[in-house]
């Protein structure tokens, strides 16, 4: 950020008085501009024993499976989001359930949200950024074509504690922080 939104005077990283860290600051009308990190919401949508996958028709990952989700909008609940993400890459109506993992992915600027949904009914299209969507038992998940880690650990821990007989009764909300991996985050990072 170089000018200020409202008056288009220059910006100066400083820290302002009474904060504790470095912000972008106007030079003109003292506007602070904050940099927080953005929320991704989605669901781990299933129909009997199979969990709903989306293959990417969009970069990052173009190709790659994932769960849906996206960027949760202003003026909408994380449990919203995720319905609305579901609806628009996977065609799926589902009901929300508990809040199953959040993963800080620091590096990206991004917090990871999955919930648990049941799918309404076993009908389910392709939205505008997936190429394709398909149902999977837990032995047909392509693993080596997951998109993101945020993903595959979600789908793990959620195989796993289904075999443990902990979804039934008790769901375990798991949190984890994703470091950087060059592999797949390199398109993340600013020069």
């Amino acid at each position: 950020m170089k000018f200020c939104s409202r008056c288009a005077a220059p910006i100066q990283l400083i820290i302002p008085t009474g904060d504790t860290r470095e912000r972008h600051v106007c030079t003109s009308c003292d506007s602070i501009f904050y940099q927080n990190p953005r929320n991704v919401v989605g669901t781990i949508p299933i129909w009997q024993d199979k969990v709903l996958l989306c293959k990417r028709a969009i970069h990052p990952r173009l190709g790659f499976w994932t769960l849906p989700a996206g960027f949760l909008e202003v003026g909408e609940t994380t449990e919203a989001g995720a319905i609305r993400e579901t609806l628009e890459e996977a065609g799926a109506m589902v009901t929300i359930g508990p809040l199953f993992s959040l993963l800080n992915v620091v590096h990206v600027e991004q917090v990871h949200l999955f919930y648990i949904a049941s799918m309404q009914s076993e009908e389910f299209s392709a939205g505008i950024e997936s190429l394709e969507v398909q149902l999977f038992s837990e032995d047909e998940i392509p693993w080596n074509e997951i998109a993101f880690p945020t993903v595959k650990h979600t789908l793990e821990w959620f195989f796993a504690d289904r075999a443990a007989g902990k979804l039934s009764h008790q769901v375990h909300t798991h949190l984890h922080t994703v470091e950087f991996d060059p592999k797949i985050d390199r398109s993340y990072r600013s020069a």
